[in-house]
């Protein structure tokens, strides 16, 4: 792919396996800049790469407040350490909040495997007296 292609929004959205919609959301919300052609809006190899970003970045559950932020600081810290602690802080936050699910979803898992277990247990066992008669 050469440094100086450019994208047309159907184009991008196709390479990306998304809508063209998706991506004037995220043109919309300010996360990629388009460049004009005449009249047809035309996407960057670097608005490409900040596209799969974003969406590695929403796959990991980040908000787009959180990639806003990590992508501005691209432009504006040509080290890269503001956007690396930014990154380590939001990935530790994201952790912290998948374990932390994942935790619940355990515990949620455990009581329902009980409930299946009293409940195959119950239709193993014999009827109780009072039901035999009533039928």
């Amino acid at each position: 792919m050469k440094d100086g292609q450019l994208y047309t929004v159907t184009e991008l959205a196709k390479q990306l396996g998304m809508t063209p919609r998706a991506i004037r959301f995220y043109e919309d919300k300010g996360l990629i800049s388009p460049q004009r052609a005449g009249t047809t809006r035309v996407f960057s190899a670097r608005d490409r790469a900040r596209m799969i970003l974003i969406l590695r970045g929403k796959r990991l559950g980040f908000s787009l407040s959180t990639i806003k932020d990590y992508l501005d600081l691209y432009d504006t810290d040509i080290t890269q350490h503001a956007q690396l602690k930014l990154l380590l802080n939001a990935a530790g936050t994201r952790r912290a909040q998948l374990l932390s699910q994942r935790q619940a979803i355990d515990e949620v898992l455990a009581e329902l495997d009980d409930i299946t277990a009293r409940a195959e247990a119950a239709l193993q066992s014999p009827a109780p007296r009072a039901r035999r008669a009533a039928g």
